[in-house]
């Protein structure tokens, strides 16, 4: 079915050539950056889209501002290879699968920096505000050997605004309103962004007959930086957000909510020590804390702070780029909850090497980490790519990964009625092969992957054992198709994916994942108007292991209109779910559904200067 699935998506898209001939006269320096942006989260180093040899998707600053997405489900929704799940609307836990591994094997960096909840592993995605991003770039396939644990599925790095000023007002359904406005100021060669945003929604019924349950974020950036011309530039930066959401108990009267606080920080700097020799340096603090309170009362403090240490060697030598580095990580916990142990600390050597030989691109790396709570795992990767021609690439990497174990895999404690823990846990291992095919022209481009990735020492937990424990094995075959054009004034965007992610030792799909997912996005620029539109679709799911709790796939509509009526001033309407659909992605341990919010209008007005 997967191979049927690409093969019909490359048929279209050879189809589609001619355009792409008649286009070739139109390049535009502006589009080639659009269609074919340069990245730098696949190589740690600046590759296109194209030449990095990777499956990656860029949301980009025009896209972020036009759709107006409320939180990172709207916004990866529907992404090629990219399933999201969540508790419901505005703030609910939210999971991210990216090509059907868990959402604590996808690794997220915000300016370069991990930020996880080293107790229960996953990121707080729900928690990360859209209004205070300027780019996203979403990685698909394992990067252990560059990032070491948890890069299995891909990595999410989002990059916060640093750029032009700004200032956001708007508020529509749920009571929902927004106020979000910054600046950055360059004189000679020193850049300094500030900026600062609140969201505030009196949120929708996560349950039949239920209350509303709320969430507001308060969010806010800070960075210096400063260039010494060619040869080298220093900076700090912090990014920090907080807030309240509330969520469902057991019954619908119960009054739970959680107050949380994400925070980044670090000093970054790079130094140009010949032509062909810099040096990098990132020295950061990740904390994810969170408390849990049950009608008033506290009922659970869950803190992570996580120190790092990077220094990386870059050496140009041609066409050819080699890059060296180490990296020291510690994590540490602070819980209402007693914990075996609070702190592990982690030691990493990584290599890389980028050849470029005309047509033919190589690439190689290789990581090993060792671990004070699970011991030594090495990491590999290689890729290669071969240019067809001018437009079409070939390319075909293999890699693997772990996936470390949490705290609260390992050290929980053993008191009723929790028993979760298991010391002599093993990380996951995976390994994962990939073959794609590039198309990019002038005015649009297509991708299309197969992969299969194996899974070994798959973490779960059983309540009849009381503990989690290694046992499961999992594969995932899948494949994705990506389009995107850029043509006189209209934008537009597609993505499919199909996979089977199954897990081997009962034949089940694994919980919580869909196997069909599409995508499409369509803008277009009139005068001083723009119109557009993005609909998505996800297949059905099961809730549970054993595939009894079925969860049906749905279609969304969002729709968004936008008005120039002044230099820089910009009026926008958005419209999410204008079918008013209701769905359900994740199912209650009682056997009800979380809802998701129903049709919602948000008018804004902005002020935006590059």
């Amino acid at each position: 079915m997967t191979f049927r699935f690409l093969a019909a998506g490359a048929a279209v898209s050879f189809s589609l050539l001619p355009l792409a001939a008649l286009s070739q006269s139109t390049d535009s320096p502006t589009r080639v950056a659009m269609l074919d942006p340069v990245v730098v989260t696949p190589t740690l180093a600046s590759r296109t889209a194209d030449a990095s040899l990777s499956s990656v998707t860029v949301v980009d600053e025009k896209t972020l501002r036009e759709q107006q997405p409320t939180d990172m489900a709207d916004l990866l929704r529907g992404q090629p290879g990219v399933d999201t799940t969540g508790n419901g609307s505005f703030g609910k836990n939210a999971s991210v699968f990216i090509r059907g591994t868990s959402s604590d094997a996808t690794l997220l960096l915000v300016d370069g920096v991990r930020l996880r909840s080293a107790t229960a592993g996953s990121p707080a995605w729900q928690y990360l505000p859209p209004q205070m991003m300027q780019r996203v770039e979403i990685v698909r396939g394992p990067r252990g050997s560059l990032y070491g644990a948890d890069a299995v599925g891909g990595v999410v790095q989002i990059f916060t605004r640093d750029e032009g000023t700004w200032l956001n007002m708007g508020g529509g359904s749920f009571d929902s309103w927004n106020l979000g406005a910054g600046s950055s100021i360059r004189h000679g060669g020193t850049t300094a962004t500030v900026g600062a945003n609140y969201f505030d929604t009196d949120g929708t019924e996560l349950r039949e007959n239920s209350d509303d349950r709320g969430y507001d974020n308060a969010s806010g950036l800070l960075k210096l930086s400063h260039q010494f011309g060619d040869k080298g530039s220093v900076g700090v930066f912090g990014f920090r957000t907080e807030g309240n959401t509330e969520y469902e108990g057991s019954t619908p009267e119960d009054q739970r909510e959680i107050d949380y606080m994400l925070q980044v920080a670090g000093v970054k700097g790079d130094l140009w020590l010949s032509d062909s020799l810099q040096v990098k340096a990132l020295i950061s603090e990740a904390k994810d804390e969170s408390e849990d309170f049950d009608d008033g009362l506290s009922n659970g403090i869950f803190d992570t702070r996580t120190r790092t240490a990077n220094l990386q060697t870059v050496l140009v030598a041609g066409d050819h780029q080699f890059i060296v580095g180490g990296e020291y990580q510690s994590d540490e916990i602070t819980s209402s909850n007693d914990y075996d142990e609070t702190r592990r600390d982690n030691k990493a050597v990584f290599g890389q090497a980028l050849l470029n030989f005309g047509a033919l691109d190589l690439q190689g790396s290789l990581r090993h980490d060792d671990n004070d709570a699970f011991g030594s795992k090495v990491t590999g990767a290689a890729a290669v790519g071969y240019k067809l021609d001018t437009h079409h690439r070939l390319r075909a990497s293999y890699g693997t990964a772990f996936k470390a174990p949490t705290f609260n895999d390992l050290y929980f404690p053993d008191s009723p009625p929790f028993y979760y823990s298991n010391p002599n846990l093993k990380p996951e291992s995976s390994e994962t092969g990939e073959l794609g095919v590039r198309g990019q022209y002038s005015v649009w481009y297509w991708d299309a992957a197969l992969y299969r990735t194996n899974i070994d020492d798959l973490i779960s937990y059983d309540a009849s054992r009381g503990s989690s424990f290694n046992v499961a094995k999992a594969t995932v075959e899948g494949g994705e198709l990506a389009m995107g054009l850029e043509w006189q004034q209209w934008r537009a965007q597609l993505a499919l994916s199909a996979l089977k992610p199954e897990d081997e030792e009962t034949g089940n799909i694994i919980a919580r994942r869909a196997q069909r997912m599409g995508r499409v996005d369509v803008d277009r620029q009139i005068g001083q108007f723009s119109l557009g539109g993005t609909a998505s679709f996800q297949g059905h799911r099961y809730n549970d292991a054993a595939n009894t709790q079925r969860l049906s796939g749905f279609g969304l509509l969002d729709l968004r209109a936008g008005w120039e009526f002044a230099e820089h001033w910009t009026g926008r309407v958005v419209v999410e779910n204008v079918l008013d659909k209701e769905y359900a992605t994740a199912q209650n341990f009682s056997g009800w559904n979380y809802l998701n919010a129903g049709r919602s209008v948000m008018v804004s007005v902005s002020y935006d200067t590059p």
